[in-house]
């Protein structure tokens, strides 16, 4: 049976997975799933049962979503720090109407899934940016697991490493001070620690980070609320759930 939904795979080497495609046909599994309006294609690389199964029940990534819709406004510039799969700059492009989305991921082997579940959503105002940000332009070594959402700059813990990949990286102030965000939404494995304090947050209206205290510590959360605290923005308790937690400028 044809389906239903578009598949732009072709198009976008690297985002199929042939052999899980014919297992899933197989069995007669769905060849997309909607999540909050957006169809991803079930046979993207890091579709593993559990995600598979997370998303047709609104459920991926569920914190970080529901704090998303409340926060993004009609004409904001949204960027994104750790865009997977293309999950949330997809959610917040199709239900907050973004005037800008800019999604920064530094797993190579994902790039091509965020731009297929962008192009087969339709969304034309988001922008992928292969690259980690830094103190200054340079390169990096990025460590990719097996479960993908763990990948990070982190060699430890070494035993699920599957590979390492050299990552572009790009000076932390001046890429994030030339799109100008409203709100930031980042994700990055405990990275979050080096990298926050690099930026000006100060023009931003909110944030929403994960934070991964088994990495920085709870010394490296109170970096991060440092750092937003200094810019102005303040712990807003309404929209943060456990580890994601919400900065707002008080109005």
């Amino acid at each position: 049976m044809k389906s239903a939904f578009p598949d732009h795979s072709e198009q976008f080497p690297g985002s199929s997975d042939p052999d899980l495609r014919a297992r899933l046909a197989k069995a007669g599994r769905p060849s997309h799933i909607t999540s909050f309006g957006v169809t991803f294609p079930t046979d993207l690389p890091p579709m593993i049962p559990r995600i598979r199964r997370v998303l047709a029940a609104n459920e991926y990534e569920e914190k970080e979503t529901k704090a998303a819709l409340r926060v993004v406004r009609r004409g904001d510039k949204v960027v994104e720090l750790g865009a997977g799969m293309g999950y949330m700059s997809s959610i917040v492009a199709v239900n907050c109407a973004p005037s800008e989305v800019h999604a920064f991921e530094a797993n190579p082997g994902l790039i091509p899934c965020i731009r297929r579940v962008h192009s087969e959503n339709g969304i034309g105002n988001a922008t992928v940016h292969h690259a980690l940000l830094g103190d200054a332009a340079g390169e990096a070594t990025f460590y990719v697991r097996k479960i993908f959402v763990a990948s990070s700059l982190l060699p430890e813990p070494a035993d699920d490493v599957t590979h390492t990949a050299t990552v572009p990286v790009l000076p932390a102030r001046e890429t994030i001070a030339k799109i100008d965000p409203d709100i930031l939404i980042c994700d990055i494995e405990g990275a979050e620690l080096d990298v926050l304090p690099m930026l000006d947050l100060s023009r931003l209206r909110g944030a929403i980070v994960e934070l991964h205290p088994q990495y920085i510590g709870l010394k490296g959360v109170q970096v991060v609320f440092d750092a937003m605290n200094a810019a102005g923005l303040v712990y807003n308790p309404k929209r943060s759930i456990s580890k994601v937690v919400t900065f707002s400028r008080p109005e």
